[in-house]
């Protein structure tokens, strides 16, 4: 039974990367978004580093993790897109005929989607280090941030799909996974914690999770191995991770019971 899941759910990521690959228009206009702000951000604000603050810290590094959340917003609601027109073109109901694992047909777009978002996050950092980007804990950093991306676009990925489980609408599941873009702004996004102003701010801050994993890249990026920020980094995705996936998961057993 085990063995079948997992074969199930390697052969439907692999349609589904087959399928994006046929058409890189749609995730390519979200990495050069991603890659534009990550040029924005560091020629329109990098004299922010010169207050005392950041005690002499690299913007660029500090600002990066912004771009990759954002990319996995972005890149990983191609989940949802690719569960939503195989239900328009008929494809999930055929799946449902046969022995496929009910599991895997859920999990292979939410694999393909984290995927994805690993060649959008290894080109940004590419990106990156052609604008001077440099890395305090090195090689192993970089996988760290890495690490840290894959888990957060394998969350927004298990909500991209739920939300196509349950609308079968590609507007719907589109506009769904666009609600968390304010997460990213009502963070740490351009300042540390410190410089926040606005005491409503700090309290979003504080309870939005987009905060601890800008805050466990910056860590590893900036600062070194802090790990108790890495930690807390790592906790947050699992959280997420929980919580998005067993909403796909449940969606998913609707989804059958009704097809």
């Amino acid at each position: 039974m085990g063995n079948s899941v997992w074969k199930d759910t390697w052969l439907i990521t692999v349609r589904n990367i087959k399928t994006t690959l046929r058409n890189p228009f749609s995730f390519i206009p979200n990495l050069i978004i991603s890659a534009f702000f990550l040029l924005v951000y560091e020629a329109g604000l990098s004299g922010i580093a010169e207050l005392p603050t950041f005690e002499g810290a690299n913007y660029l590094a500090f600002i990066l993790p912004v771009s990759i959340v954002s990319a996995a917003i972005g890149g990983a609601g191609g989940a949802g897109q690719g569960i939503v027109k195989d239900i328009e073109n008929g494809f999930f109901s055929r799946l449902l005929l046969t022995p496929a694992s009910r599991l895997a047909i859920v999990l292979g777009p939410i694999i393909a989607g984290m995927l994805q978002l690993l060649v959008q996050t290894i080109l940004i950092i590419c990106v990156g280090f052609l604008l001077g980007l440099k890395v305090e804990t090195g090689f192993l950093g970089v996988l760290f941030v890495l690490l840290i991306a894959i888990g957060w676009g394998l969350a927004f990925a298990g909500y991209s799909a739920g939300v196509a489980l349950r609308t079968k609408n590609a507007q719907a599941s589109q506009s769904g996974t666009l609600i968390f873009f304010p997460l990213i702004f009502l963070s740490t996004t351009f300042v540390p914690y410190e410089l926040l102003d606005a005491q409503w701010l700090k309290i979003a801050a504080t309870i939005n999770p987009t905060t601890y994993i800008f805050e466990s890249m910056r860590s590893v990026l900036i600062d070194g191995w802090v790990f108790s920020e890495m930690i807390q980094g790592i906790l947050a995705i699992g959280i997420a991770c929980t919580i998005t996936i067993t909403f796909a998961a449940v969606s998913a057993k609707k989804a059958v019971a009704r097809g």
